[in-house]
């Protein structure tokens, strides 16, 4: 009885011992689109502070202001909230379509990076473009040029 006493408590130890540790990927405390809930619009100034993206380069030159904005609005969802490899897709006027997908967080300095993918379909041509975003203490993602 004492030993399976002793394992017990050993067990609740150890559980509680491991649930205490993270890694960089982890969502602790982010609603994440992944369980079912439906991550937030960013703020004006977090998607200002993203410089335009990816989509601000040659894949959106094309696109009108609003589907930039729901383009760019993906790819903050995608670094933001989103595990890696799981794709966040938008649907823009006219048609057009993307798709962002970002890798397993990453640590620089004290930064937190990660690199992403985001594919457009406009009027059946198909654009991808690849890059790297760190996350600044504000919450915001500044893109690495």
């Amino acid at each position: 009885m004492k030993i399976q006493v002793a394992s017990f408590a050993a067990t609740i130890v150890l559980s509680v011992a491991v649930s205490g540790c993270s890694t960089i990927g982890s969502d602790a405390g982010r609603t994440s689109a992944a369980a079912g809930s439906t991550a937030p619009a960013a703020p004006e100034t977090i998607i200002s502070a993203m410089d335009g993206g990816l989509i601000g380069g040659a894949i959106g030159s094309n696109l009108r202001e609003s589907d930039r904005r729901e383009a760019l609005q993906a790819e903050y969802r995608a670094l933001e909230y989103t595990p890696a490899g799981k794709p966040v897709d938008w649907q823009g006027a006219g048609g057009v379509s993307g798709s962002v997908t970002a890798a397993q967080p990453y640590r620089v300095g004290s930064q937190d990076c990660r690199q992403y993918t985001h594919a457009v379909s406009n009027g059946g041509r198909n654009q991808t473009a690849r890059g790297t975003a760190c996350r600044n203490p504000d919450g915001s993602w500044t893109p690495l040029t």
